[in-house]
């Protein structure tokens, strides 16, 4: 099997993989990227992206489906931590969760949410995985509510924060946290419901 001799050396065999993950790095490190470029960084001729993509909104749209699978592997890790945890209280650390990676993954993040749908307008698998978690737990967690619905209302309030977040919107007073305000701002919500 041939291989290249760029970053890493990939093999052909593994291109497509290595395109997606040095399109998130260029990404998360505010390089500006086009399949030439990310070709460039796997080592490969500029022709060899084109075999596994047909242009660069298709490596965004597998970037953002990667994106998506990393947050849902977050998602259940902190739903795990949080086993013991309460319904409210677990809630809360999962939007804290949800949050903290889109801190931590800001520009991936935006693109994930451009990407989320198909071109005609379906929900793209991974992005209905990840809500299929969050529907899933708050069926268990509250079994006596619409889980659809405190899914929909879930992460639609975990994306808010996070957006709000990430774009510097949410003031955060001099001796607390993030976590503090979503975890204050969850309280509220439940104690004016």
């Amino acid at each position: 099997m041939a291989t290249s001799t760029g970053h890493g050396g990939h093999h052909h065999g593994n291109l497509r993989e290595a395109l997606i993950e040095g399109g998130i790095e260029m990404l998360e490190a505010g390089e500006t990227f086009s399949l030439r470029a990310v070709a460039r960084r796997a080592g490969v001729s500029q022709a060899a992206p084109y075999r596994h993509f047909a242009d660069k909104e298709d490596l965004e749209a597998a970037m953002a489906a990667r994106g998506f699978e990393k947050l849902q592997e977050h998602l259940a890790v902190a739903a795990a931590n949080e086993a013991s945890a309460e319904g409210g209280a677990r809630l809360a650390q999962l939007t804290i969760a949800y949050v903290a990676f889109a801190t931590q993954h800001p520009s991936l993040y935006r693109l994930m949410h451009s990407r989320a749908h198909t071109s005609d307008g379906a929900r793209i698998p991974e992005s209905a995985s990840v809500f299929a978690l969050i529907e899933e737990m708050a069926g268990r967690e509250f079994p006596d509510v619409d889980a659809h619905g405190l899914a929909t209302g879930g992460w639609a309030l975990a994306h808010g924060f996070a957006s709000l977040h990430i774009d510097g919107q949410i003031a955060v007073p001099s001796g607390t946290s993030v976590d503090d305000r979503i975890r204050a701002g969850l309280a509220a919500l439940a104690a004016a419901s």
